[in-house]
This record gives structure tokens, sequence and C-alpha cells, in this order.
């Protein structure tokens, strides 16, 4: 049975550790929360995919953090030469598996046959994005890999349209929404041309304590100890399996929970654990909800 460790050893766990590759960590366009007063016509929609961020550099895949993926040499053959922005993906809901399958040091082969590079940008090109999809198209088509593949991009008239099209995503098991403006160039950092939309929100937090469980849950975790990006902590209790709690996330290690907006003294409303990240991203700050609530 696991000893539960309440002391919160704070000092232990600084807000910022250092990650191997870091420094070589390519530079990388994210996407900030979606509004409601957009031009949507303007915008290229896709589904927003739940996998590992994976930069193509023309030789090799690349982390965020800029460590390279052991991919087997059969699986980028045929990707094209120019650099190529997207995730490594098997499905819906399926997150832990390809992230596991992808930092595996010694690739096993029948797992990455599983695998795809499903990619939405071109971040060397300097066209804006609508030509830039006119490119990929191309480059895609050209490859004879049979794991390389375009995320598919459409467009909707109107916020209801939007929204139902989210709607239909999310019921499929989907994450949400990505809008891409079709007149932007890529740049690296939060750009206000790239918008994600979801019908909840997600943040990371540091894990500080493991709290006990009590009734069925006696002898289990009961609630992590979470602090965020901006100092913020709180008890994070739901979303986990009787296998998690029983071997909940290490101390110091970078959880993702979703939650739905803040309460007036800014704690994440029905805060639910969704995953361990293990790609190097840290603590996020919490902000007001943007834009367009869904409910």
């Amino acid at each position: 049975m696991k000893t539960f460790v309440f002391a919160l050893l704070l000092s232990a766990f600084p807000l910022c550790m250092p990650l191997a590759g870091e420094l070589d960590a390519p530079p990388l366009q994210l996407a900030k929360l979606y509004r409601s007063d957009l031009d949507l016509p303007a915008y290229w929609v896709s589904e927003k995919l739940d996998g590992v961020r994976a930069r193509w550099d023309g030789a090799r895949l690349i982390s965020r953090q800029g460590n390279t993926f052991a991919a087997p040499a059969w699986f980028t053959a045929g990707f094209p030469e120019q650099p190529l922005d997207g995730e490594l993906w098997i499905g819906r809901g399926r997150f832990e598996q390809v992230s596991g399958i992808v930092r595996r040091k010694q690739p096993r082969d029948a797992d990455w046959r599983q695998v795809r590079l499903m990619v939405f940008d071109l971040p060397h090109s300097p066209l804006p994005f609508g030509r830039r999809l006119e490119q990929l198209r191309q480059l895609i088509a050209a490859s004879a890999s049979p794991h390389l593949q375009l995320i598919a991009q459409f467009r909707v008239d109107d916020q209801a349209a939007l929204m139902r099209r989210l709607e239909q995503v999310v019921a499929a098991g989907g994450e949400g929404l990505m809008l891409h403006h079709g007149d932007a160039l890529y740049r690296n950092g939060r750009a206000d041309h790239l918008l994600k939309l979801k019908t909840h929100e997600d943040a990371e937090a540091r894990v500080l304590a493991h709290l006990p469980g009590k009734g069925r849950l006696a002898g289990m975790l009961g609630a992590l100890l979470v602090e965020t990006g901006d100092g913020l902590r709180f008890r994070l209790g739901s979303g986990f399996s009787d296998a998690q709690r029983r071997d909940p996330p290490a101390l110091g290690s970078i959880v993702t929970f979703k939650y739905h907006g803040l309460t007036r003294n800014g704690v994440p409303r029905f805060a639910s654990f969704l995953r361990i990240r293990e790609d190097g991203t840290q603590p996020s700050p919490l902000q007001p909800p943007k834009g367009t609530t869904l409910r």
C-alpha cells in the first residue's frame, strides 16, 4: 500500500524546473482562447487533437522542448524536406497511450504503426495561412508516407454553425476546435490569430502533496494539493480512476486539469484531473474566462 505524503515540502519543488533539451526547443506558434467577436468566415477551423506536439525539421521529429523522438526510420520515410508542425496522434481520448509510445527511448514498431503525424502548419513558409494550406496539401499528396496526414480544415459562416460543429466533435469524443485566420503569417509564441475553443477550460499545476481518502477511498488518494503558475493552491479530488488513486501522480509532477470558470476567489470551479504531463509543460496561471461562455 502506498504511503501518502502529507508534508508539503514546498521548497523542494520550484516553479520552474530545467528540462533536457530546453535550450534547443523549436519556436512554436501557440493558441489563445476563443473570442466571440470574430469575423468567422475569415477563419479556417479544425478539430483540436489530443496528441503530442511535434516539429518535423526535415530530418527528425522534435518535441516542444527540443528533444528528438526516437521514431523508427520507416515511420518518417517519405516525409518532405520542409519543416512541418503537427501532433503525433492515435485517436480521440488516447493521449496517455500515444505519449507513452513516442517518449519511449527504444521504439516498438508495432506501437508506432498506430501513430500518425497530423500536420496543421508549415512554419517556415512566408505565406499567409490559407496559402500555406495549399502548400501542405501538395506536400502531403506528393508524399508516399501513410503516417503523414493533414488535419481537415473547414469554414463556418457564423457562431451558430461553429457551435454545432463543436457539439459534434465533443459528442464524438473530441476535445474542441482550433480557429486560424486565413491571412495570418506564422508567428512564434501566443498568437491572436490562432484560437482554441472548448466546452471547458484547462490548465496545468504542480503536485505538492497527496491528501488521504476517506470511506471507500481509505488507504488511497483522496485529493492532490496542487499549485498553479500564479501561486494558487487548491485540492484536486475528482477525475481519478481507482488505479490512479492507488498510484497517484508523483510529488513535483505536472498535471493537467479541466474546470468550468472561476469562483469569486479565483478558484477553479468543478476542477477535474485529466492527465499527467510529461512533455515539459509548466504550471500555467489561471485567467478569468474570456469570450463566449459555453454551457
